[in-house]
């Protein structure tokens, strides 16, 4: 059997103007725990540095880019440049496209020490990415809660992201759509994100 026949889309869990599919775990216990050990171990985990509010910041949350070129990518007006596959992306990379079909070119990694490190409401609508196009979030590492806002009504979807875990948005969700990672209090463990995004070439 195909790996892709393993993985039926599950239903959108928005209820209006986007798309995500919430696919669970994606892979064993060992499996999710050695790609967690080895992106620890192999990734070049650097301190984010953004610019907040006009002025130049650095987060304790790490952060590293990659892609199939050297390509430009800036939010928070910063500008990264990807660096080449590694072994361990590729292999998750490969995962990820025979799980939802897609096919990407990109990987955005955020290293969260503990659950004091979180992510604002945001969409991922930056000029350089694929408009409406699939982005795939694999989390490693300890569980957090997720949370999605409409632009307009304020609704919200909240869920758990799990160790091991796939959860891909697409369509018009950037448009329509914000999330975020709220902060989790008492929470020492860390946890790995890695964001397979589609970049206009």
């Amino acid at each position: 059997m195909d790996l892709f026949d393993q993985f039926t889309p599950p239903e959108n869990l928005l209820p209006y103007d986007g798309d995500v599919r919430y696919y669970g775990t994606v892979m064993g216990q060992g499996q999710a725990d050695d790609f967690f050990r080895r992106l620890l171990e192999e990734i070049p985990w650097a301190h984010d540095e953004l610019v907040m509010f006009g002025r130049p910041a650095v987060t304790r949350r790490k952060v590293v880019w990659y892609g199939d070129q050297p390509f430009a990518y800036t939010y928070s007006r910063a500008t990264k440049q990807a660096l080449p596959w590694v072994p361990v992306l590729a292999e998750l990379k490969t995962l990820v496209e025979e799980c939802s079909g897609e096919r990407y070119n990109s990987c955005l990694l955020n290293l969260y020490h503990d659950g004091e490190e979180a992510m604002g409401w945001h969409s991922d609508d930056e000029a350089e990415l694929k408009k409406h196009g699939a982005i795939a979030s694999v989390s490693l590492g300890a569980p957090r809660r997720f949370a999605f806002r409409h632009k307009y009504s304020k609704e919200q979807v909240k869920l758990v992201l799990e160790h091991g875990s796939l959860l891909v948005m697409k369509g018009t969700t950037q448009a329509f759509w914000q999330h975020s990672l709220p902060a989790t209090k008492g929470l020492q463990t860390p946890r790995i994100n890695l964001t397979f995004r589609a970049m206009v070439v």
